[in-house]
C-alpha cells in the first residue's frame, strides 16, 4: 500500500473506528424502565452477574462485546462520519499529512492511539449512548424521528455522532506541540513541528466545528448548553495540577494528611476530561428521549461512572503487563495511590517537571508494581464498575442492557 493510502486510511479511521444510584421510586413499564429500591439491589446485583454469564458461555472479551453491541445498534456509529472524512478538505489534509511520515510530530502518535482496536480505544463512547438511548427507550415522539431497525432516534444518532467527533477533536488538539525556543535546532525538524501543529490544529477545529454544526441542527437550546458544558469541562481539565513544559501533566504535591488524596485529585482530572463528556452525552440522549430530569440524571451517573471505570481499566495496563520499558500517564491512578502510599516516589517524579521524558519510567514502574497501586486502582476499576450496572438496573432488561453489562464485564477481565 503507498504512503498516500496509509496516511489518509490512518485518517479517515480516526472519527471511523469504534468510538467507548438511583433513588427510590418507581417507573411505569410502559415507558421501558424498571426502577427499584435500594432493598432490592443486592438482588439485581446478583441477577447482573447472571445476565453476564448467559450472555455468552464464553470469557468476556472486549472485541466480541463492542461487535455484538455494534449489531444491536445497526451499525458503528462513526461509519457516520465518513461523510465529514471523505470531504475535500481532510482529502487535502491528507495529501499533506504524508510529509510528517518519518517525524517525531506527536499527531502520528495520536492517530495510532485513536485507531487502536482494543480495550483502550476510547471511540467506542458513540456505541454506548445509543445503547442507553435503546435501553432506556423513547417517549412521546414522532414516528418518523425513529430508526425503527436500531431502535433509536435520529436524533439521538447525531447525538452519539456529535460526542465522537468532539472527543477526537480534543485528542487531536492535545497532539499540538510547545515549540520553545532553542529546542529545534535544524530547521527541518522545526519545519515538521509547526506544519505538523498547522495540521492538527486544523483537524481538530474541523471536526469541532461539525459538532458544533451538528448540535445546532438537533434544535434543542438545552442540548446545546448541555454538550457546550462538556467542552468547556474538556478545555478545563488542562488546566488542573503541575504540567511540563509540554503541558504533560504530572502529579500535585499531596498536602500533609494524604488521607484520600489519589482519589480526589484523579477523580478531579478524570470528570472533567472524560467522566463529564460521556455522562453529559448520556443525560443528552435521553433528554432526547422524552424522559423525566431524574431519569436523565441516571443516564450521567451512568456515563460518568462508566467513563471513570474505563480510565481506570487504562491506567492499569502498563502496570499488569511483564513489558516494563512503555510510557505512561505520570497522573495515572497506580501512581496517585502510590504517592498516598509513599510521596518519596515523587523524587523522580519531580524530574520531569521541565520535560517527563526525563523521568525513569522503567524506576517508576517498578516502584509502583512494589506498592499497593496496582491493587487499589483494580478495586477503583470495580467500584465504578458496579455503580455503573446499579443505573443499569433501573431499565428493563434487553438485548442493549445486557450488551452493555458484557462491555463493563471485558473492561474489568485483567
Amino acid at each position: 500500500m503507498s504512503t498516500n493510502k496509509i496516511i489518509f486510511t490512518l485518517l479517515r479511521n480516526s472519527c471511523a473506528a469504534r468510538s467507548i444510584c438511583g433513588s427510590d421510586h418507581v417507573y411505569c413499564a410502559k415507558q421501558k424502565n424498571l426502577h427499584t429500591s435500594v432493598h432490592d439491589r443486592f438482588y439485581f446485583h446478583q441477577f447482573n452477574r447472571a445476565e453476564i454469564k448467559l450472555a455468552g458461555s464464553q470469557k468476556p472479551d472486549w472485541n466480541r462485546a463492542v461487535s455484538e453491541a455494534e449489531k444491536i445498534v445497526g451499525y458503528p456509529t462513526s461509519f457516520l462520519s465518513l461523510r465529514w472524512l471523505l470531504s475535500d478538505e481532510i482529502a487535502n489534509v491528507a495529501l499533506h499529512l504524508r510529509k510528517l511520515v518519518g517525524s517525531n510530530h506527536p499527531l502520528l502518535k495520536t492517530a495510532k492511539s485513536v485507531i487502536y482496536n482494543g480495550r483502550n480505544n476510547m471511540q467506542a463512547w458513540g456505541l454506548i449512548v445509543l445503547l442507553i438511548s435503546k435501553a432506556a427507550g423513547h417517549l412521546s415522539v414522532d414516528d418518523m424521528e425513529e430508526d425503527k431497525a436500531a431502535g433509536v432516534l435520529h436524533s439521538q444518532r447525531a447525538l452519539a455522532e456529535v460526542t465522537e467527533m468532539i472527543r477526537t477533536s480534543h485528542l487531536v488538539h492535545k497532539g499540538l506541540v510547545n515549540i520553545e525556543p532553542d529546542v529545534y535546532l535544524e530547521t527541518s525538524e522545526l519545519n515538521d513541528m509547526n506544519f505538523g501543529n498547522k495540521i492538527a490544529l486544523l483537524s481538530g477545529d474541523y471536526l469541532l466545528a461539525n459538532s458544533c454544526a451538528e448540535l445546532a441542527n438537533l434544535r434543542n437550546q438545552d442540548i446545546v448548553e448541555l454538550m457546550s458544558s462538556a467542552v468547556r469541562d474538556l478545555a478545563e481539565a488542562e488546566f488542573i495540577g503541575r504540567r511540563d513544559s509540554q503541558n504533560n501533566p504530572l502529579p500535585s504535591i499531596p498536602p500533609e494528611n494524604r488521607k484520600d488524596y489519589a482519589v480526589k485529585e484523579w477523580t478531579l482530572r478524570n470528570v472533567l476530561s472524560a467522566g463529564a463528556l460521556l455522562g453529559k452525552s448520556c443525560k443528552g440522549t435521553l433528554k432526547l428521549a422524552g424522559h423525566s430530569d431524574e431519569i436523565q440524571e441516571q443516564g450521567y451517573k451512568f456515563g460518568k461512572h462508566l467513563a471513570l471505570a474505563w480510565q481506570a481499566c487504562l491506567d492499569l495496563g502498563p502496570f499488569v503487563t511483564k513489558d516494563q520499558n512503555v510510557t505512561f500517564n505520570l497522573c495515572s491512578a497506580p501512581i496517585m495511590f502510590h504517592i498516598e502510599h509513599d510521596p518519596l516516589i515523587l523524587i523522580e517524579i519531580n524530574k520531569g517537571l521541565q520535560s517527563v521524558n526525563n523521568v525513569d519510567y522503567v524506576k517508576v514502574h517498578k516502584i509502583v508494581t512494589t506498592g499497593p497501586g496496582v491493587e487499589l486502582t483494580k478495586q477503583l476499576q470495580k467500584r465504578h464498575s458496579q455503580r455503573a450496572m446499579e443505573v443499569l438496573s433501573v431499565f428493563e432488561k434487553s438485548d442493549a442492557r445486557t450488551a452493555l453489562y458484557n462491555i463493563i464485564a471485558a473492561m474489568g477481565d485483567f
